[in-house]
């Protein structure tokens, strides 16, 4: 097919740019260095159809798989799909999807339809880019309401706009995770303690002569766990484990909650040690050089390989002394069965405390139907959601309680056990 004759440069650089802004707000990493790379290769590519035109701006744009779906959503609305309010409709009725590609396609359109929406002032009509149909004008109430923080706390992680996830990302910042004291076998001294100290008493005695006045006492000395946590990353996890280690680097650069240290692994078809970026004060920065390090981002899941690695590895360096685990999978895993209860019974049996945090449990009627789940269940003290700001806030409520259970209870019963 011949290339059709390219439209007028300035008004083609205008509608770049705007597309650029629209994409930089739906999320995308977008700077003005790409903005000249797409128009530079629109004016090569030419015109042939909508079709190559997307493409060509796929390449310059999108440069990590999640960012297909968002590059998809602003593409079609911004460049005037006759199917456009059909889409902004749909965004108005949402429905509970069982397959998470559809869920991930309704939070791509969301942010999408959020970043062109937003802004004072509107973008000029794209031209020559696709296919004509009428304008449509969409009014947005974004009136604050008393419940809007409430209604952010209890929003799913994968249904946030790219505006929602930010704020969620500040209320996670200022979450704390405390945690209780162990106690230990060496006493310290204490006016108050149940125990005598026949050391110190008779030290004070030689003071006055040989006379007790007094019975020096202690008491058992205590010291704080160490938090270690293992985060899955592959793609069913992608958008709560990002929430998640935003909670955890919080909690690990936050000084006098009580860790001693916090240690963080990230696993999806192998398994990375993160502990050292996220001490980076900055937690963008920290993350980045993390997904940098995790070349596994968003691909496949090998949780009882990965497990292995980590109890062969790792497993006496940072359970010691009575550490908490916090595992975040949905537990979605096509290994050995056999190996994943294996390694997870190993991890059990090494740890003070192993707490599961599953954002699948959000869904009602959850159950352990998946080979992976019925596997790792038995073996964890505590069973809870994490898919939303109110869950995890809820899971320093479950730290401080022993009996806490979560959800374990139930679901083993409905695996008969």
């Amino acid at each position: 097919m011949t290339a059709l004759a390219l439209p007028d440069t300035p008004r083609l650089t205008q509608n770049l740019t705007h597309f650029a802004r629209a994409l930089r707000k739906a999320g995308l990493p977008v700077g003005p260095g790409r903005v000249l790379t797409a128009i530079e290769a629109v004016e090569a590519a030419g015109f042939t159809s909508k079709q190559d035109f997307y493409w060509t701006l796929h390449a310059v744009f999108v440069s990590r798989p999640e960012e297909r779906q968002v590059f998809a959503q602003v593409f079609r609305l911004f460049w005037r799909d006759p199917r456009y309010m059909e889409h902004m409709m749909a965004l108005m009725l949402p429905a509970i999807r069982g397959v998470q590609e559809e869920e991930a396609a309704a939070s791509a359109a969301k942010r999408a339809a959020e970043a062109l929406l937003d802004g004072a002032e509107a973008p000029p009509p794209p031209e020559h880019a696709g296919d004509d149909g009428d304008d449509v004008q969409i009014e947005v109430d974004a009136t604050e309401t008393a419940s809007a923080e409430e209604r952010l706390r209890s929003l799913d992680f994968e249904q946030m706009s790219a505006d929602e996830a930010a704020r969620a990302r500040r209320m996670l910042a200022r979450l704390a995770l405390p945690v209780k004291p162990l106690p230990t076998r060496r006493l310290t001294a204490d006016p108050l303690g149940h125990r005598p100290d026949p050391r110190r008493t008779l030290r004070r005695a030689m003071r006055s002569g040989g006379e007790v006045l007094a019975l020096a006492r202690r008491k058992p000395a205590t010291r704080w766990p160490a938090l270690v946590v293992l985060c899955d990353i592959s793609g069913s996890m992608a958008s709560y484990s990002r929430m998640v280690l935003h909670f955890v680097h919080a909690v690990a650069n936050r000084q006098g909650q009580g860790w001693a240290r916090v240690h963080a692994f990230t696993f999806g078809t192998r398994l990375t040690n993160i502990t050292r970026h996220l001490r980076t004060r900055d937690v963008d920065a920290a993350l980045n050089a993390a997904g940098h390090e995790a070349r596994d981002w968003q691909g496949g899941t090998r949780i009882g390989a990965c497990l292995h690695q980590f109890n062969r590895d790792w497993s006496r360096r940072v359970l010691g002394q009575g550490a908490v685990v916090l595992l975040i999978t949905d537990g979605l895993d096509r290994d050995d069965p056999a190996l994943l209860r294996k390694e997870m019974e190993r991890l059990h049996l090494s740890s003070k405390r192993l707490v599961w945090l599953n954002p699948l449990l959000r869904w009602d009627g959850f159950a352990p139907r998946a080979q992976g789940i019925r596997a790792m269940l038995p073996h964890v003290d505590t069973f809870r959601a994490s898919h939303s700001v109110a869950s995890l806030e809820a899971l320093a409520e479950a730290l401080s309680d022993p009996s806490d259970h979560g959800e374990k209870a139930r679901l083993m019963a409905l695996l008969g056990q």
